[in-house]
């Protein structure tokens, strides 16, 4: 690269290492080699690796439930938003989930963060459910096994259970609001 890389290029590049790789290889000299730049564009955007790695984490976390909790909340109609974020979870490739999860096993502070993500996911999907009629009580419940079916999901390896088609996921999603 002849440009001078910016920390979200920096980042980017540490996201699918993340998500390919796992946290052992968000290592400076291996990211700066595959970026064609010396370790120095490193430092000159990140105090050191663990602020690069909490960077990291913030930037999974505002892309994938800051920024999918405000995309829903203004262009999406209150009875939709839960089968649109369904749709939408179920739908995707979790590499960068699996990746963040497995790091949070072995890193305390990455577990606080995942469970933070979790805490505010799970809150989200319940206020769904009680703006759509169902109990307080029982809409956490309700969330909470929402949420454990996202997570386990793309633990299934036979290939007809695997996915669901949008149709199947609109009848499930109406089962939790019935």
């Amino acid at each position: 690269m002849t440009d001078r890389l910016t920390k979200d290029d920096w980042l980017k590049r540490g996201l699918r290492t993340l998500a390919t790789d796992g946290a052992h290889a968000l290592k400076v000299g291996p990211m700066a080699a595959k970026l064609k730049v010396s370790r120095g564009s490193f430092y000159w955007h990140f105090k050191d690796v663990a602020d690069f790695q909490s960077q990291i984490l913030r930037v999974w976390q505002e892309r994938s439930t800051d920024q999918v909790i405000r995309e829903l909340e203004t262009g999406t109609a209150l009875p939709d938003r839960l089968a649109l974020l369904m749709k939408r979870a179920f739908a995707g490739r979790r590499d960068l989930e699996r990746a963040i999860r497995s790091w949070a096993t072995e890193d305390a502070a990455v577990a606080r963060v995942v469970a933070g993500v979790d805490t505010r996911r799970v809150a989200y999907i319940a206020k769904m459910l009680v703006a759509a009629g169902v109990e307080r009580k029982k809409a956490l419940a309700r969330a909470v096994f929402l949420y454990w079916a996202y997570l386990g999901q793309p633990l299934v390896t036979a290939p007809g259970h695997a996915a669901v088609t949008a149709s199947a996921l609109d009848d499930v999603g109406r089962l939790f609001v019935s």
